[in-house]
């Protein structure tokens, strides 16, 4: 049976005070699985550059957060509503610290800054759950090598970083780095939008559809709790609908990843280039490592 794993980033105060509620409860409702990737930290989403983000999908507060408006602490003012997404028993993972900066900062960070957001966000994660995270998600597929490194030196059992079609082993500069990539393999809603600009979300969620079952194999999509957990709520449940219409089970990116070994994933070179809709350089798999 093919599998289509929902990956669930969560960017902004609001989007974890108001979107992840209205995901939990839809997914819920229907029996899904689903992974959630928080940020903890502030959230600054004012100070973010242009392009690098969906700001053109936040509301006005989030827009001028760090900026006009103080920078809410996530992790603080959501405690509760983000212990109920594990108590609901969906999969939980690490976003970010700061999500806005890191966006914006990570091309030209150095490794202490990278080290620092790492270690916040697994302190305050541990501080929420109990545990220390066993997920990580690159906020905006926005990484580099150091946080590569990351990946592999706390422990996450794996990471999803980057676009691409199938699980691997990354390798960077010709640097490998033992923590599985579980990678999107679909477009997002606001990717196909920035494509096809005259299309509606319920075209661009028709078209995931199609890709889904075009492209072979399983899939990885992400899903955003600022999109279909607060814009556009009604065509994640056309994707829903139709995936599970089309006989496809639906999961969490730990289903996918657990039955994985080092040993049989496959080595692949890692890219960096920009994706439609936003500017700035996001990792992509890329060709097999020393293939023959």
């Amino acid at each position: 049976m093919k599998h289509i794993a929902l990956k669930i980033d969560v960017d902004t105060y609001r989007g974890t005070l108001v979107g992840v509620p209205a995901l939990t409860e839809q997914l819920s409702k229907h029996g899904t699985p689903g992974t959630f990737f928080f940020s903890l930290g502030k959230d600054s989403s004012g100070k973010e550059a242009r392009g690098y983000s969906l700001a053109q999908y936040y509301d006005r507060s989030t827009r001028l957060y760090g900026v006009l408006f103080p920078s809410p602490d996530i992790g603080t003012r959501c405690a509760e509503t983000l212990r109920k997404v594990a108590e609901a028993g969906f999969e939980t993972g690490l976003h970010a610290w700061n999500r806005a900066l890191w966006e914006r900062n990570i091309e030209r960070a150095d490794n202490s800054w990278v080290g620092w957001q790492f270690g916040e966000g697994c302190k305050r994660y541990a501080e929420l759950f109990g545990s220390l995270p066993t997920a990580y998600a690159a906020p905006g597929w926005r990484t580099n090598r150091h946080a590569l490194r990351l990946t592999q030196r706390f422990g996450f059992a794996y990471a999803s970083d980057c676009h691409g079609s199938h699980p691997f082993i990354p390798v960077i500069d010709g640097e490998i780095v033992l923590c599985p990539q579980i990678p999107t393999t679909l477009p997002t809603i606001d990717e196909i939008l920035a494509l096809e600009p005259s299309f509606s979300a319920d075209q661009a969620a028709d078209r995931i559809l199609q890709l889904s079952s075009a492209i072979p194999g399983d899939h990885v999509f992400t899903l955003r709790a600022e999109l279909e957990g607060m814009k556009f709520p009604s065509v994640f449940a056309r994707l829903l609908a139709g995936w599970v219409e089309r006989g496809y089970e639906l999961t969490g990116l730990g289903a996918l990843a657990s039955p994985l070994t080092l040993d049989d994933l496959p080595r692949h070179e890692v890219t960096f280039s920009e994706t439609a809709g936003r500017r700035g350089s996001r990792m992509m798999q890329g060709p097999e490592f020393l293939a023959q």
